[in-house]
């Protein structure tokens, strides 16, 4: 019996892991993501005939648990914070924000410099729509969670990162050239 049922997975594993490596990849960008939800599927499959669940569409039950764990996925991960990003400076070490502001206490020049830093990123703040800074600055500055400001405001998670996102790329595409000028 327990050798006929690890046939049975065993065939369905050969027939469906092509087409449904394809469907998860399609969907999750991380080709490691994609191998660790196809596995978890596939393992769902073995417990689920260890359990005698009975399963009239094989196919369809994979794609549905294959669409469920990556769904789970992206509600794990967490967006990262502008604060939090690093980029790599010319020699490949990674600089968060505040390592690319100059330290209050290295003179009057780098004390100026930060002023200057820090009026352009206000300035960059201010020309953002209302709803975009509100979120952008009680997830970066404040640390509040996109849940607890969902709660909050009643705006759905997915409207919060969306604004979220946009704000970031403005404040980027914004805060470039005086980056540049001070990496000269």
């Amino acid at each position: 019996m327990a050798l006929e049922q690890d046939q049975r997975i065993t065939e369905v594993v050969t027939r469906e892991q092509s087409r449904l490596r394809s469907f998860i990849r399609r969907r999750v960008p991380d080709p490691r993501d994609a191998e660790d939800i196809l596995q978890d599927v596939f393992y769902a499959l073995v417990e689920a005939n260890r359990l005698l669940m009975p399963i009239e569409h094989v196919t369809g039950w994979l794609f549905t648990v294959a669409r469920n764990r990556i769904t789970d996925m992206f509600r794990k991960k967490q967006p990262e914070r502008f604060i939090d990003q690093a980029i790599a400076d010319e020699e490949g070490e990674m600089l968060r924000f505040e390592d690319l502001l100059p330290s209050p206490d290295a003179g009057p020049d780098a004390a100026y410099s930060r002023s200057v830093l820090l009026d352009e990123l206000e300035l960059a703040l201010d020309e953002l729509p209302e709803e975009q800074r509100e979120v952008f600055l009680a997830h970066e500055f404040e640390g509040r969670s996109f849940k607890q400001l969902a709660d909050e405001t009643g705006v759905n998670v997915n409207t919060l990162l969306a604004r979220k996102r946009y704000a970031v790329l403005h404040l980027r595409q914004r805060l470039q050239s005086i980056y540049d000028e001070f990496l000269k």
